[in-house]
């Protein structure tokens, strides 16, 4: 695996080797995280890098990017045809600067910005005081019902009363589907944009398994690095009348030239995620979470909302008098990843919060089904209800691997 690398730089060999059997051998439930292709991994890895391409197809500052146009263009058209979008920049580099970009293109600062409250599982670029969002405009955050879901009539009073310029929905901790059509009429009624954040569910709307916010939504973000199972990045889809809106916010507003090599990869993913079976794989994927969730509910876990239609589940542990911190901790030392993550109306902080997420995007990536969900959910419940007994996760970690050897990842890169 990576020969030149070993000879020329063997300290950081030995550290992406040491991050490669980490992946093989734990199970990664971050559901913010998944599994790239070979293929990906190698457009990534090419020449592509070497390009500076500021602009857009065509309408490039530097010469020499008729095949750079081309890789673009591929990936520009396939997340077309795969999201039914009008248009679409592929260029953002990550998620929270495409959300400042959305925000560039459609707001002036100080302008009004409704979105979810972050420990309800919002995002900080969804209006948290503490990131540019936050600070850039003036923000109102809307909050879950007591039920742990979206409550639509108290979101539209709100909107009647605060009358903001744009209304945020998408979420990174939030289990159930969205109604879009309810946030359009809510939008429509306060004369306010509609800007979805789907970096969670891309996959699953690609895949017929989340309804789509397309339709509806004036502009959509995601990143595509989550369930859409592509290379780290992101991308904005709008509908045409914003088109020139959008792409002068991201250059030269905000960015400089594209990272080429990363858009190579996004049009694979695109290309794979058009494939028949990438809806077997996102239908799976909720398959597996509601198996999850229905295992730990079961094994007298709380679970957020009472269970999910997505990829993630929410974990409260406030009445198993462990933080999401420890358990975060416990579940590491037996090789189970996940994040701790403030619930609905939490009352601790986010760096120890009261909660855990997870999901079931790699673990499907690997092949998993929904027996094995029973599997993984026994071995949670164990690490947590033995927290501190080194023995019980040592035990875990051993069952664990045993696990993952029956579902391998990359093992061409071991030779």
């Amino acid at each position: 695996m990576l020969e030149s690398l070993k000879k020329q730089d063997p300290q950081l060999w030995e550290s992406i080797s040491k991050e490669l059997k980490r992946q093989q051998e734990g199970l990664e439930m971050i559901p913010s995280e998944n599994i790239v292709s070979l293929p990906v991994l190698e457009a990534m890895g090419s020449v592509l890098t070497n390009k500076y391409s500021e602009g857009y197809p065509k309408k490039r500052y530097y010469g020499g990017n008729e095949f750079i146009d081309e890789v673009e263009q591929l990936a520009i058209d396939r997340a077309k045809v795969l999201f039914g979008a009008e248009h679409v920049n592929v260029q953002p580099l990550s998620g929270s600067p495409a959300n400042q970009a959305v925000y560039h293109a459609f707001l002036e600062l100080n302008d009004k910005l409704m979105g979810l409250q972050l420990d309800h599982g919002g995002h900080l670029t969804h209006g948290h005081p503490v990131n540019f969002s936050g600070k850039h405009y003036n923000c109102v955050q809307y909050q879950l019902g007591k039920d742990c879901l979206l409550d639509y009539d108290a979101i539209e009073k709100m909107a009647k009363v605060e009358k903001p310029k744009m209304i945020q929905s998408g979420y990174t901790a939030y289990p159930r589907q969205i109604d879009f059509k309810r946030f359009r009429e809510i939008c429509d009624t306060v004369g306010a944009y509609f800007f979805v954040d789907m970096s969670h569910f891309a996959g699953l709307v690609a895949g017929d398994a989340h309804p789509s916010p397309i339709p509806f939504a004036d502009v959509v973000m995601t990143t595509t690095h989550k369930t859409l199972r592509g290379p780290r990045g992101a991308m904005i889809m709008c509908k045409e009348e914003f088109a020139e809106k959008v792409d002068k916010a991201i250059f030269p507003g905000l960015q400089g030239g594209p990272h080429n090599h990363t858009n190579a990869g996004k049009a694979v993913a695109f290309a794979e995620a058009l494939k028949p079976e990438f809806k077997e794989y996102a239908g799976q994927v909720v398959k597996n979470a509601r198996e999850l969730a229905r295992v730990m509910a079961e094994g007298g876990l709380n679970i957020v909302s009472g269970g999910t239609d997505t990829h993630l589940a929410l974990v409260d542990l406030t009445d198993k008098k462990i933080t999401g911190k420890e358990a975060e901790g416990a579940l590491d030392e037996a090789g189970i990843y996940v994040n701790k993550n403030t619930v609905p109306f939490d009352h601790r902080k986010p760096w120890d919060p009261s909660g855990i997420r997870l999901g079931t995007p790699v673990l499907t990536s690997r092949g998993m089904k929904e027996q094995d969900m029973v599997t993984v959910g026994g071995l949670i419940l164990q690490a947590i209800e033995h927290h501190d007994t080194t023995d019980v996760k040592a035990k875990v970690r051993k069952e664990v691997m045993e696990l993952c050897s029956e579902f391998p990842i990359y093992s061409e890169l071991n030779t």
